[in-house]
């Protein structure tokens, strides 16, 4: 199971860092209009990945480590919902770390 915790960790942190950079220029675009046109390309690279290739594989990360800790739906929907709401993807890293390893990590 660290293994499936560890794969999702790394998308857990990947889908977030894109998606909070989707959202910071989401809000410089309603900001500085001008300041979009030099980054439209780059929004668009990054807002294809995440939702076209990283959001898919983090789900199938999040399914894969729910179905060998045998999570609860909830935690599930939740883990679900972090590849849609800014920040949730690292609180539900941090709050699954502490549910499924109270003790800490396992060193390797």
């Amino acid at each position: 199971m660290l293994k499936a915790f560890e794969r999702y960790r790394i998308m857990s942190f990947i889908t977030g860092t894109t998606l909070l950079i989707l959202c910071l220029t989401l809000l410089l675009h309603s900001v500085d209009l001008s300041f979009w046109h030099k980054i439209h390309l780059f929004v668009d690279v990054v807002g294809i990945g995440h939702g076209v290739v990283l959001y898919p594989i983090y789900l199938v990360m999040s399914f894969q480590l729910a179905l060998k800790a045998r999570l609860h739906l909830g935690y599930v929907l939740l883990m679900m919902g972090a590849g849609f709401v800014p920040g949730l993807a690292f609180y539900m890293e941090h709050r699954m770390r502490l549910k499924l390893y109270p003790q800490g990590l396992p060193s390797a």
